[in-house]
């Protein structure tokens, strides 16, 4: 799909705050309230636009640790690599997961409860992979932005 330059700054706008309406919208770019509706939902159906999702505070719910983790394989194989992140993606706890290149192998943004809750996702996910070679976890102290759906715990 071929974005223009209305489209690009209609998600512009719109990526800032889904509740924005469109006539705000169109205002700002220079078209109707059903113009910018016509062109996000064409947005939408094209793959551009893929969620429209609620940005919630971790310590609100609980969630008081955010960890990277870089992750160092054995086997480094297609195979190999697809299942470690496909078993990786599949926990709540993961808000992000990195195939990278360099010297480790995948970067891992991981969110939990406090640091018994990271023991037990360090215990279930990676210490005991026969394919984790090595794991460094980096503590976040500060988030200065923070983006992405959280696992709302249940109570």
């Amino acid at each position: 799909m071929t974005l223009d330059t209305l489209d690009r700054r209609i998600l512009d706008l719109y990526q800032r705050d889904t509740r924005v309406p469109s006539e705000r919208i169109g205002a700002a770019v220079g078209l109707s309230a059903a113009a910018v509706q016509r062109r996000l939902k064409r947005l939408r159906e094209a793959g551009v636009i893929v969620a429209e999702t609620a940005q919630l505070d971790c310590r609100a719910l609980g969630l008081g640790v955010t960890a990277i983790v870089h992750v160092d394989l054995i086997d480094e194989s297609a195979r190999a690599a697809h299942a470690f992140r496909d078993r990786l993606v599949a926990r709540s706890e993961v808000q992000q997961c990195y195939g990278v290149a360099g010297s480790i192998d995948y970067v891992l943004v991981v969110i939990v409860p406090d640091l018994a809750a990271y023991d037990a996702f360090c215990a279930d996910c990676l210490l005991h992979d026969a394919n984790v070679r090595s794991f460094t976890t980096h503590v976040v102290l500060d988030a200065a932005k923070r983006g992405g759906g959280l696992a709302v715990p249940q109570a």
